[in-house]
């Protein structure tokens, strides 16, 4: 007993020791440490990049929106043009056949660590073009990882004197270390596919102090209900915020969700993360709202979850019977896009997923889709049939019917050569059921107006109400 008492006495002797050693440092490290701070600059170009570091341009690459790509050379420093001073940044818009690419697009990005924003609220610069155009997206905030905090102002009109524009930043406070400082996308689609030159200058952001945030918005405004299963996320879509400039004007520009604030009204079905990933847990119903600065958003997510998710039939076939477009089965040829989002007269969205390492094509707003696969094209001559399996989560629309055509693009592989074929709309079925999966087998020779198929590109899904589509394994097959 004598023993244990005098280690006990050691031992709380040793303890505060060390306890007062602790205190002592945490104080030491506390009147001394500094928190780390990051650049507050609010140029970005002025005659010159401003802070950017040595690897800061960015053009975008071939996607599943544009095989092709933006094109590389479209961006550069102008000394013979400028609003102010002796230079400003100089964007050439490439012809739409232009191989090297038929648009003109990029990031500027922070080489090395983000700027402090906190303290502007708005984006500003100075823009004219050679002629009137309207670009397609101008913004900031994408800096391709994680892309977490982007705001876009999109089709904006530039004349051909010096007007300057203003992109109001949501919520500065949020942008503690932003590395994207500039985001673009122009193409051809208002001048009938020829080419143009724009410039900006003076870019930088600023601390106006007359813009007003308004209202924003999820998924365009609307109320939108949508089946699903357990583990299937889907991703709040179409998030607006609307702001009175300081011309008295109200402006709209599109932000990425984590500006926002959701809600998941029974997060025992359904939760929803900073970035608007909504992920169903369990068979019910939740609805997904927003606020902004405090303020109810217009629109929801109605998550109506059915279950535990069933995958389609796993296929059976010889792989060397099967020219795969898309099946985890069999390794696939090459595919340029599963959604072409061929504007204006689509509406279908992809929400694609996997459930334990099986994908899925998840077309949300469905009417048609196209996918294409022409890099190379595929010879089907020995096949036989299309497959396809196909699952529609939510209730059938009265007369609904499913549909496909076929695209060959010819000898000479290229689209609009002179030699492309296109099958007549097949009826693959107007007998279609909800909740379950649907295997089709599409003859290939009942196929009219596709007069070969040595060139096969494109296949086209047709037949939708605006409702939620999953598709799998589509292969053709002998």
């Amino acid at each position: 007993m004598k023993n244990s008492k005098i280690n006990y006495l050691r031992s709380t002797f040793l303890l505060t020791i060390i306890t007062l050693v602790n205190l002592n440092c945490e104080r030491d490290l506390s009147d001394e440490a500094k928190e780390a701070t990051f650049a507050k600059t609010a140029e970005i170009f002025t005659d010159a990049p401003v802070g950017m570091g040595t690897n800061f341009y960015f053009p975008y690459g071939p996607d599943a929106n544009n095989p092709v790509g933006s094109k590389f050379t479209a961006w550069s420093v102008d000394s013979n043009v400028s609003y102010k001073g002796n230079a400003s940044m100089r964007f050439d818009v490439p012809n739409a056949t232009d191989p090297q690419g038929n648009y003109a697009g990029g990031i500027l990005r922070v080489d090395g660590a983000g700027r402090d924003l906190t303290g502007y609220d708005a984006l500003t610069f100075w823009a004219k073009a050679s002629q009137g155009v309207t670009i397609g997206e101008i913004g900031f905030g994408e800096d391709f990882y994680p892309n977490k905090y982007i705001t876009t102002m999109r089709n904006i009109s530039l004349g051909t004197a010096w007007t300057k524009y203003i992109i109001p930043i949501p919520n500065a406070s949020k942008l503690l270390q932003e590395k994207g400082m500039f985001r673009y996308s122009a193409g051809t689609q208002g001048t009938n596919g020829a080419g143009y030159t724009f410039w900006i200058d003076e870019l930088k952001f600023e601390k106006l102090g007359t813009i007003l945030p308004l209202q924003a918005s999820i998924m365009n405004g609307n109320n939108i209900t949508r089946s699903t299963f357990v583990g299937v996320t889907s991703t709040i879509t179409g998030v607006l915020a609307t702001f009175n400039m300081p011309n008295g004007s109200n402006q709209s520009v599109s932000i990425s969700p984590a500006f926002l604030n959701f809600t998941s009204s029974n997060t025992s079905v359904a939760t929803v993360n900073d970035a608007g990933v909504v992920t169903p847990i369990a068979a019910g119903t939740a609805t997904i709202t927003a606020t902004f600065n405090g303020q109810p958003a217009t629109g929801s997510l109605t998550i109506n979850c059915t279950g535990v998710y069933i995958n389609a039939p796993n296929p059976t076939l010889s792989p060397s019977n099967v020219i795969s477009i898309f099946s985890d089965v069999y390794t696939n040829v090459p595919v340029n896009y599963y959604n072409g989002y061929w504007a204006p007269w689509q509406t279908t969205q992809s929400n694609d997923f996997a459930v334990l390492g099986d994908n899925v094509l998840n077309y949300t707003n469905f009417n048609f889709v196209g996918i294409e696969f022409s890099s190379p094209t595929v010879n089907a001559t020995s096949m036989t049939h299309l497959h396809l399996d196909v699952f529609i989560p939510g209730p059938i629309s009265p007369g609904r019917v499913f549909q496909i055509r076929l695209t060959d693009f010819g000898a000479n592989g290229a689209y609009g050569g002179g030699d492309d074929t296109q099958s007549l709309p097949y009826l693959v079925s107007n007998n279609l059921v909800s909740q379950n999966w649907m295997s089709f087998e599409i003859p290939l020779s009942q196929q009219v107006g596709l007069n070969n198929r040595s060139h096969l590109a494109q296949i086209i899904l047709l037949g939708g109400d605006n409702s939620t589509l999953y598709v799998d394994n589509i292969y053709f097959h002998n």
